[in-house]
């Protein structure tokens, strides 16, 4: 069954072809025909009673006012950087500080040892991505993650996130395999003082069979811990690699909810020579890898649970209607990623969906925003009061004693603007996510032309991340437009 159409590449020759988008046996599929390679049929989602859960958070956005690019006139991706065609502004820029690593790993997006060559922006270079960064309009980038290669491998790091902070960007993030962080207590504080928000760590697993750095990685989240630097782990998630221990990896990450603030999935993306066998073997979508996570804990963390990208868009909407300032919008696609929070109490692992109605809480506000649309500052006032008091009700259901001190958090932040007291959420809470970069076999336009993770280049651009690192992989004509020879070590 036909569920919409889109467009799509070739995953031979890397044609863009037109694609439909179908419904088959309870899955979803993506389905080309090329003329020269023939049809090719895509796995999309695993389970289609998510997809359609999920395709009810549709949220298009407006895009950025003053892009850096024109859009091609042969259309997407084609010399591909974020231009008035593009429908989501940057949420989280990426700016690849050096492609060398000290690691090897053989799903790296990067691939840095096979390069041949050295790509390590200057500290101006980078300077003025910063700089772009934060004059995007309408919303300036609030958000940078350092990344490789291995961004620890350059001495400047802590100097970058200095300047990331000064010029504006509230969070700054370092992508890192921890290795540096696990050997150097003194660097870590190092990062920390310079204004490090978060360490993003490459953590796979919690055994020696899918995680051959557990000792390292552990070393790293102790000296993290030790100056309250928060951790998010990123574990890579490979079918029948590492997919048996995603329930592991939670509790793992809850029994260190003082340092840890989240996970992120990421199921893998074949970007490198993958072959078709890999690809059916080794795939895992984000409904599968909720059913694991569900599995794995025993039922405490549903499927259900989970929720697309842009349903805190209502949240924004809110906050703009009553500040009357433009505000950061989740517009992303609806399928690139799902979450849920978990609160970590002497309980147990609670999940918010037990706190509240998640679905009651968003037409809550989706109704003050509305109300708030008819102007006057009492108006406003006793719309938010009212609002909170509707609010309420989003938890009548709830099963836990602590739903009331959550509830005045919200009310704080609402009513009050008082968002330092949102961050009490984030230090009780857990965040679970889930992101399913593309690659050439499942590849949508439509979700490249709504992604709100881009790559900040030297020459000016901003590119999306699943064309910078996958399709027509822009990632090596940057490198090699600003490559030096590689040298000895």
């Amino acid at each position: 069954m036909l569920i919409k159409k889109t467009k799509s590449l070739c995953p031979t020759c890397g044609r863009v072809l037109d694609a439909d988008i179908v419904e088959e046996e309870g899955k979803v599929w993506l389905v080309r025909t090329c003329p020269e390679h023939g049809v090719y049929r895509g796995l999309y989602w695993s389970d289609a009673e998510m997809y359609r859960r999920f395709e009810d958070f549709e949220c298009i956005g407006e895009g950025v006012s003053n892009p850096q690019k024109t859009g091609s006139p042969a259309g997407c991706p084609n010399n591909c950087g974020v231009c008035e065609n593009h429908r989501s502004t940057t949420l989280l820029a990426n700016i690849d500080l050096t492609n060398r690593c000290n690691l090897n790993c053989d799903f790296c997006f990067a691939n840095a040892q096979a390069c041949g060559y050295v790509y390590e922006p200057t500290f101006d270079q980078i300077v003025g991505m910063l700089s772009m960064l934060r004059e995007e309009k309408p919303v300036p980038a609030p958000a940078v993650q350092f990344s490789g290669g291995e961004p620890t491998m350059r001495d400047d790091l802590p100097e970058l996130i200095r300047k990331a902070k000064e010029l504006g960007m509230s969070q700054v993030q370092v992508a890192t395999n921890g290795i540096r962080l696990a050997q150097d207590p003194e660097y870590v504080k190092q990062l920390k003082e310079a204004g490090l928000s978060t360490v993003y760590l490459h953590f796979d697993g919690v055994s020696r069979e899918t995680n051959s750095k557990i000792a390292s990685d552990q070393r790293a989240i102790e000296n993290c811990a030790a100056i309250g630097l928060g951790v998010v782990l990123v574990p890579t998630v490979i079918k029948g690699r590492n997919d048996h221990e995603v329930g592991a990896i939670v509790k793992y990450a809850a029994e260190r909810i003082k340092v840890i603030r989240g996970v992120n999935f990421q199921p893998v993306a074949f970007t490198g020579a993958a072959s078709e066998d890999d690809v059916r073997n080794e795939r895992i979508t984000i409904p599968e890898l909720a059913e694991r996570i569900e599995e794995q804990t025993d039922g405490v963390i549903k499927k259900d649970y989970f929720y697309p990208v842009p349903c805190v868009v209502p949240i924004s909407e809110l906050v703009e209607a009553y500040t009357g300032k433009p505000q950061i919008t989740f517009t992303t696609h609806q399928h690139c990623g799902a979450a849920t929070y978990v609160f970590v109490t002497d309980e147990g692992m609670v999940p918010i969906n037990k706190m509240v109605d998640v679905d009651a809480f968003f037409e809550s506000v989706e109704k003050m925003t509305a109300k708030l649309a008819k102007g006057g500052s009492l108006n406003k006032y006793m719309t938010l009061v009212e609002g909170v008091k509707d609010l309420y009700y989003s938890t009548r259901k709830a099963e836990q004693k602590n739903t009331g001190e959550f509830m005045k958090l919200i009310g704080k932040a609402l009513i009050m603007q008082n968002f330092e007291a949102l961050r009490e959420f984030h230090w009780n809470a857990l965040f679970i996510g889930t992101m399913h970069f593309m690659d050439k076999y499942n590849y949508d336009l439509c979700r490249v032309q709504r992604c709100c993770i881009h790559y900040a280049t030297p020459d000016g651009r901003l590119i999306p991340f699943c064309t910078y690192n996958s399709g027509p992989v822009y990632r090596e004509q940057v490198w090699k437009a600003f490559a030096e020879p590689r040298t000895e070590e």
